[in-house]
C-alpha cells in the first residue's frame, strides 16, 4: 500500500484499539490522530458520517466503522490475521460480533449508577464469558499459536478488567482458567500494550466518574 495511513481515534475507544493492534501486527507505518469526542472538529465530521471513531484515512479517502477497517486491512496488507479456511474465518467473524456484544455489557458496567443495575450487567457479562470459556480449546491465543483478529478484538475487552480488578472483585471472570491464560497472553503482546497510552487507566476512571457510575463510587470509597 503506497497511500499514507492516518487513523483518527480516541484514547479510550476499544474499537480504535482493534484497528491499532491490527496495524501494528501487520507492521505498516501509520499516524494516529486522537480527537476529543466531546468537541469534534469540523474536519472530522466531514469524513465520519456517524461522528464515530475510528476512521482510517487512506490518501484522500476515508473508511469508517471498525469492522470495515479491519476487513480492508486484511484485504490490502501483509501478515493476514484471519484464518485461511472459509468456515473457520466465518466462525472468527461471528466471535468478533460476540466481542462487540460483550463491549455492550462493559459499557453498562462502567456507566450504570446503582448497584442492582450493575449486578445485572455483571451477570450478563459473566454469562457471555462462560460461553467464551467453553469455546476456548487452545493456548496462548483464541485458536492456538497464531494471533488473529479475534484476539485483536478481545484484547481491549480484557484491558477494562485491569482497571475493574483494582476497584473490586466482581466475579465476572472467576473460575475461567482458559480465559485467564488467554488474557495473560494478550496482555503481554507488544501490539496490545502499545494500543493505548500510559494514561489509559486514569482516563477510564475519569470517564466513569463523569458518568457518576456505581464503579466510580466504589473507586472513591477504596481510595478514601
Amino acid at each position: 500500500m503506497s497511500a499514507p495511513l492516518n487513523l483518527i481515534s480516541h484514547k479510550l475507544c476499544p474499537y480504535v484499539q482493534r484497528a491499532v493492534i491490527s496495524l501494528k501486527e501487520k507492521g505498516v507505518p501509520f499516524e494516529r490522530i486522537d480527537i476529543d469526542l466531546d468537541n469534534k472538529p469540523d474536519w472530522f465530521l466531514k469524513i465520519s458520517p456517524l461522528g464515530k471513531v475510528p476512521v482510517l484515512q487512506v490518501g484522500d479517502k476515508a473508511v469508517f466503522e471498525s469492522a470495515v477497517i479491519l476487513e480492508y486491512l486484511e484485504e490490502t496488507l501483509p501478515n493476514p490475521l484471519h484464518p485461511q479456511d472459509p468456515l473457520t474465518r466465518a466462525e472468527h467473524r461471528a466471535w468478533i460480533e460476540f466481542g462487540s456484544a460483550v463491549l455492550g455489557d462493559i459499557w453498562g458496567l462502567e456507566t450504570v449508577a446503582d448497584e442492582s443495575a450493575f449486578k445485572a450487567k455483571a451477570k450478563q457479562a459473566a454469562d457471555k464469558f462462560a460461553r467464551l470459556e467453553a469455546r476456548l480449546v487452545a493456548t496462548p491465543f483464541f485458536d492456538g499459536e497464531k494471533f488473529s483478529l479475534v484476539d485483536a478484538v478481545f484484547a481491549p475487552v480484557f484491558r477494562y478488567f485491569d482497571v475493574f480488578d483494582e476497584i473490586g472483585d466482581f466475579g465476572i471472570l472467576d473460575n475461567k482458567p482458559r480465559i485467564a491464560r488467554w488474557r495473560k497472553s494478550l496482555r503481554e503482546r507488544a501490539s496490545v500494550r502499545e494500543a493505548v497510552s500510559a494514561d489509559y487507566p486514569a482516563l477510564l476512571r475519569a470517564f466513569m466518574e463523569k458518568h457518576k457510575s456505581y464503579l466510580s463510587q466504589l473507586d472513591r470509597r477504596a481510595a478514601a
